[in-house]
């Protein structure tokens, strides 16, 4: 790779880090080709991209990005990949899927929504995080339950008050 190789790269990975409020480093050595094309796969489906990089340009990507990624530095040894998603316990999930079958991929760091979290230990945690979407779902569901009870109870009052009057009318005549 030449100097302008790596600097195009480097910038285009700042880019990403820039666009991106939820990665994860993950450490996928030591599985085969087959199985690293079985993880691929899998984040492919699940709208999640995976990218191995070099940690000496993903530093220096790092160190060129506004933010702040000091915390992550420490995690940068041995193979690094990147997981970019839009939705933050997606790569959590793939990971602690594809780990029923194999050893790896481990959890390195991850960064949602600028919430750093270091270590495999963390993977749990950010599994059970709620997505976005999720949250305003349930949500939603909190404010159109009373709502519902209100309708039903209205409901099946009328057809009780209904059911009276006719009765009432049927036993006068």
């Amino acid at each position: 790779m030449t100097r302008e190789e790596k600097n195009k790269f480097i910038d285009d990975l700042d880019i990403l880090l820039s666009e991106n409020k939820n990665f994860y480093l993950a450490d996928i050595s030591d599985l085969t080709a087959e199985e690293s094309s079985d993880l691929r796969r899998l984040c492919f489906k699940r709208d999640v991209t995976l990218k191995v990089v070099k940690n000496t340009l993903l530093k220096k990507a790092m160190e060129r990005n506004d933010a702040d990624f000091e915390e992550f530095y420490q995690t940068l040894s041995g193979n690094t990949s990147i997981m970019f998603t839009e939705v933050g316990n997606s790569p959590a999930k793939i990971i602690k899927d594809f780990r029923k079958k194999h050893n790896k991929p481990i959890l390195k760091a991850a960064i949602i929504e600028d919430c750093f979290y270091l270590g495999d230990e963390n993977l749990d945690t950010l599994v059970e995080l709620k997505s976005k979407q999720e949250l305003i779902g349930e949500i939603i569901t909190l404010l159109q339950s009373p709502a519902k009870n209100v309708i039903s109870s209205l409901q099946s009052g009328g057809n009780k008050l209904s059911g009276i009057i006719k009765a009432l009318a049927e036993r006068e005549s």
